[in-house]
């Protein structure tokens, strides 16, 4: 097989074949992508190579939660405001095309939408083409998803929180409008993320579920002093004692704690904030009301820590989903992710 050309082209905003209007936004839930290709490329194996490259697992959430879920629309019907959908997938075949297509496009028919084209002579290598490129497409998505809700969150800012996380913390955060801080202390924030910054989610009687989930960031900071203390082992502990002290249940003897189950335990790794100014350690994991002979329920924790170079101190962003395990936790997963990364230095 020949070599595949691989070029990225970025549309600009004022261009014949793309968006003019920075008004218009893109439609879609978060966590799709729309792939539109012909029915017999759809029900070829291609399909099952994109299954396994693109609905990747977000581990160790339980129950699972995918970092895309994929919808099929025949080219013929690829018409209306679902040109406007956030994440599209091209997939096609031309037989004059003997080398094969891959590119990345922008803003096409929507602000801030993210379009891949991909072109092979004919299925079989097409199917090629997906299986060496489909690990980088993921990454483009991936991407694209997270920075979409920052940006949107850095456009509708609420000065007096960020008055506060930079007089006590020395940071600022990308945080949707409507948030609150609930709980603060000199060394941590608990903050409250507005419901409406999500889609209503209807459940199986077609009836609208508000207020099923519940989410927010706490942020907290102690004394640094040595490399150690970002070890998963001492990371853990101090996120468990801050928990005890600063995040009660309304039932008396209980508090937040983290779970350890071996089929849910902490995902620790490093990472970077949006623009890859601060390196420092990413958790995930799932957490859990403790304290007394037995447990409540619990949900998801996302967070991200470092050490702030002006505080000398470990500095700690960790985002929670509270939701029932029939409703869907992608969106909310998804600001959290947003919320930590868009974190910078004051």
């Amino acid at each position: 097989m020949r070599g595949i050309v691989f070029f990225l082209s970025v549309l600009l905003l004022t261009g014949l074949t793309s968006c003019d209007d920075s008004q218009i936004y893109v439609t879609g839930k978060v966590g799709e992508i729309l792939v539109v290709c012909d029915d017999a490329i759809w029900d070829s194996h291609i399909r099952n190579e994109l299954d396994s490259g693109l609905t990747q697992f977000i581990m160790p959430y339980f129950p699972d939660v995918t970092t895309f879920e994929l919808i099929h629309r025949n080219p013929r019907t690829f018409n209306g405001p679902i040109k406007r959908h956030r994440n599209i997938l091209f997939l096609s075949v031309n037989p004059k095309d003997t080398e094969g297509v891959v590119r990345y496009e922008e803003n096409v028919w929507a602000n801030r939408q993210t379009v891949v084209r991909l072109e092979g002579r004919d299925k079989n290598h097409l199917l090629q083409i997906v299986k060496s490129k489909i690990d980088k497409i993921h990454d483009q998505f991936d991407l694209k998803e997270w920075s979409r809700i920052r940006k949107y969150f850095a456009e509708q800012q609420d000065e007096n929180i960020n008055n506060k996380l930079a007089t006590f913390f020395k940071i600022h955060l990308d945080l949707p409008y409507g948030s609150k801080i609930v709980a603060k202390r000199n060394n941590f924030f608990r903050i409250e993320i507005p419901e409406a910054s999500r889609p209503i989610e209807f459940v199986g009687s077609g009836q609208q579920d508000m207020g099923t989930i519940y989410s927010g960031i706490m942020v907290y900071q102690y004394p640094f002093i040595d490399s150690s203390q970002l070890e998963f082992t001492p990371l853990m502990r101090a996120r468990d004692t801050m928990l005890k002290y600063n995040v009660p249940h309304e039932t008396y003897g209980l508090y937040m704690g983290t779970q350890y189950n071996e089929f849910v335990h902490p995902e620790y790794s490093m990472d970077l904030n949006y623009n890859g100014s601060i390196e420092g350690v990413e958790v995930r994991g799932m957490f859990v009301f403790k304290g007394r002979y037995k447990h409540s329920t619990g949900g998801a924790f996302w967070s991200f820590h470092f050490v702030h170079p002006k505080t000398n101190k470990v500095l700690c962003i960790s985002g929670y989903v509270d939701a029932p395990s029939t409703t869907s936790w992608t969106h909310a997963l998804r600001e959290i992710q947003a919320v930590w990364k868009s974190v910078t230095l004051l």
